[in-house]
């Protein structure tokens, strides 16, 4: 190989390596937040006395394969739903998490469930007592977007 050969491979090796350490693992990982509109939208189930046990039916279906029956992601590996970390985010923003989902943490999206019905799993959530919160954060990936409870509008 030439000294021209060997410089310029030498080069781009250098660069691809540059550009490996120089990329997240996973870039959307860190920052999985709702837009701010989303995040303000209101939920209009909060205020049916039947959006509690709807949501618990569906979560039961949908959800608790990860995130287990109480929420806690125990044995799923998923987020702590029960964590201030994620009780502390708006209603819209659940419910932008949970129609759009993170795929890159393994959160499938649920667009194909109606509407309020993902209203009315955000509804349930509200309910989950905290468990399991004190290790490293126990929402596992979900430690953004804490909100002030004054924007979850969520009376307990």
């Amino acid at each position: 190989m030439g000294s021209k050969t060997l410089l310029i491979v030498t080069v781009a090796l250098a660069t691809l390596a540059h550009v490996a350490v120089a990329q997240p693992v996973s870039p959307t990982a860190d920052k999985w937040r709702a837009p701010s509109e989303a995040a303000a939208k209101p939920n209009p189930e909060r205020q049916k006395t039947t959006a509690p046990a709807v949501g618990r039916k569906l979560f039961s279906r949908t959800c608790a394969r990860c995130h287990e029956e109480d929420g806690s992601g125990e044995n799923g590996g998923a987020a702590n739903l029960s964590c201030p970390e994620v009780q502390e985010q708006s209603d819209g923003a659940l419910f932008w998490k949970i129609t759009n989902g993170n795929t890159t943490n393994g959160m499938p999206s649920f667009t194909a469930l109606p509407e309020d019905v993902r209203w009315d799993i955000v509804v349930f959530l509200r309910t989950l007592k905290e468990t399991n919160c004190h290790d490293s954060g126990g929402s596992k990936g979900d430690k953004k977007e804490a909100r002030p409870k004054s924007d979850a509008q969520n009376p307990r």
